[in-house]
């Protein structure tokens, strides 16, 4: 049996090179990425097997690019490796499509092992959170759900675009849509959020997981 094609993304060079390396007799590594952008890009490019990539990326994080794989790349099975243990990271990975949802912690001994599960058609949730989401359900409680699902694809980019501290035209090129549109996109979040300027903009999406908060 072949090998499966693994495309990596994490925005920490040292964390990529450490995952290549846990790989490397299991996998074959066809490429890595240091962004979500760089990510669609390449998984576009590559048609990989599994995806395994972190939440928390420069341009687009790893909720939002998930839903987009879904759509590039269906057959991919996408992994995230995050630091993020949260209940509604979890939920939130696995409804843009994830079978799989390892801690950074815990990725040199669980990696290679959720990998081949997902590779087999069954979903991986490392024990670290696996408990937790079981002790919910049993005693009903539920943690708070990201608040960014009330706003539109579009404008959770241009949310995270902002708060990494991108000029209109920066993000109009990134994205590939006029100044204008970045405006009128920006301006209604606003209103939305009921949000006043740019500071309290990044503060929402630093709150609700848009940009790492290290």
């Amino acid at each position: 049996m072949s090998k499966p094609r693994v495309l990596l993304a994490d925005d920490h060079t040292l964390v990529l090179a450490g995952f290549k390396k846990l790989l490397e007799d299991y996998c074959e590594v066809v490429g890595a990425a240091e962004d979500g952008r760089a990510l669609l890009e390449a998984a576009q490019r590559l048609k990989p097997d599994a995806i395994v990539l972190d939440i928390s990326m420069p341009h687009l994080n790893g909720i939002d690019a998930a839903h987009q794989l879904r759509k590039m790349v269906p057959e991919a099975k996408l992994i995230f490796i995050t630091m993020h243990a949260d209940q509604a990271y979890v939920s939130q990975a696995f409804k843009a499509g994830a079978s799989g949802y390892l801690l950074k912690r815990s990725a040199g001994s669980e990696l290679v092992q959720a990998i081949e599960a997902v590779m087999k058609g069954d979903y991986y949730v490392t024990s670290l959170v696996a408990k937790d989401l079981v002790h919910s359900a049993l005693d009903g409680t539920h943690q708070p759900i990201i608040q960014t699902n009330r706003l539109t694809a579009r404008q959770r980019e241009i949310l995270q675009l902002v708060a990494e501290g991108l000029a209109v035209k920066e993000i109009a090129a990134t994205l590939a849509i006029s100044p204008k549109t970045v405006e009128y996109h920006k301006s209604k979040l606003m209103e939305q959020l009921d949000l006043h300027t740019t500071a309290e903009l990044t503060k929402y999406a630093l709150t609700h997981g848009l940009i790492p908060s290290e």
